[in-house]
């Protein structure tokens, strides 16, 4: 049961997360709302990854590890800065052709 409510928690994290990196990145995204369920989600991945490398939390818990709810806004804007600028690279190089 326990496994459950940690599914449910991570997708209730990342659709905040996500939610709230869409809102704070300028610009349109086409994005579905399951779409933004993921970006939240590696979002809080990245987030906890950051968060490890800069207060050097404790290895155990492993290098890819759920942040908190800011650290995964933060890492969900990252995330969406970072498939924004690809995404927008790949469009222009596709118009070229």
């Amino acid at each position: 049961m326990g496994l459950i409510w940690t599914i449910l928690g991570l997708i209730v994290i990342g659709l905040i997360a996500g939610a709230i990196a869409r809102l704070v990145v300028p610009g349109k995204q086409d994005m579905s709302i399951g779409m933004t369920i993921v970006l939240g989600i590696v979002g809080s991945f990245v987030g906890g990854f950051l968060g490890f490398l800069l207060f050097g939390a404790d290895p155990a818990g492993g290098f890819l590890q759920p942040a908190g709810i800011i650290g995964s806004i933060i890492g969900a804007i990252l995330v969406l800065v970072i498939y924004l600028a690809v995404s927008r690279r790949r469009g222009a190089s596709t118009r070229r052709v």
